[in-house]
């Protein structure tokens, strides 16, 4: 766990002429911590992702629900996911023209997955500095609370780095917020496949066990401006980022062009950071 956690704080978006969202939801993701639901990808195209993502979880095998993490830059299916031009769009408005990918991650909870993912913030995990990642989270089926839809604290976001304590048995995460109960009623991110949320890097949100008999994947991917910093260089080795709009001009990120391969055997595998 990181010492130094002043870096860790909320800094409201200021964009008084956004092209994508409203300024009402600009209102609403600096006051409760996210936005959603948007509607991005139409029927038969998550149709398609969803038959891809399949293809890699399958091609992992066991690993394959929670271990698909960070791939962005080695599989070309996800680099052209995570740079679809509808997702960064929606991203523009609250980070600006610049966008940085850095990770990515498929969460698939099967039928009746008591596993569940404890309530934490997901920059505390990070090394990173400032706090300035948004999450696009994008339903690859019908997410809801039967099936374990991901959960947020609406306005947790603007309180700083809040204590940690072990999580316990039966937590996909070592570590859980600490008091998250007295922060205010959770709601459900539910959405529709095809469909997407956004939310800062600070909300404190988890899910609960999946105890329906229905699956529950979605992918996550994190995006944030190139002013951000990577603050520890053995962390910065594993990171493996896309310049996805605009440039980097201070050159802190490296650029890494689309991958001809997409064969998720034919790769190592890369570091991973953070669960939903």
């Amino acid at each position: 766990m990181q010492t130094d956690l002043a870096h860790l704080s909320f800094k409201p978006i200021a964009n008084a002429s956004p092209r994508r969202l409203s300024r009402p939801q600009i209102d609403a993701y600096n006051s409760e911590g996210y936005v959603q639901p948007f509607d991005v990808f139409d029927e038969g195209e998550i149709g398609s992702i969803r038959a891809y993502v399949d293809r890699l979880m399958d091609d992992m095998g066991e690993d394959g629900a929670y271990g698909i993490n960070c791939y962005q830059a080695r599989l070309g299916g996800l680099w052209d996911i995570c740079t679809d031009a509808r997702l960064l769009d929606h991203v523009e408005d609250l980070i600006g023209p610049e966008i940085i990918c850095w990770a990515s991650a498929i969460f698939s909870k099967r039928p009746h997955d008591p596993k569940a993912v404890h309530w934490h913030q997901d920059a505390t995990f990070w090394n990173l500095s400032p706090a300035r990642t948004v999450t696009v989270w994008l339903a690859i089926d019908d997410a809801d609370e039967a099936n374990s839809a991901m959960r947020f604290i609406p306005g947790s976001h603007d309180k700083g780095a809040l204590k940690v304590r072990d999580a316990g048995e039966g937590s996909v995460l070592r570590l859980e917020t600490e008091g998250a109960d007295s922060l205010g009623v959770p709601v459900s991110n539910c959405l529709r496949a095809g469909q997407i949320s956004l939310h800062a890097d600070m909300l404190v949100h988890g899910s609960l066990p999946n105890m329906s008999d229905r699956r529950r994947c979605g992918l996550t991917i994190r995006y944030c401006p190139p002013d951000v910093r990577i603050i520890d260089e053995r962390w910065a080795r594993g990171v493996e980022a896309i310049i996805c709009r605009g440039e980097d001009r201070a050159g802190h990120w490296r650029h890494h062009p689309r991958p001809d391969n997409d064969d998720i055997k034919a790769t190592d595998s890369p570091r991973s950071y953070g669960t939903n």
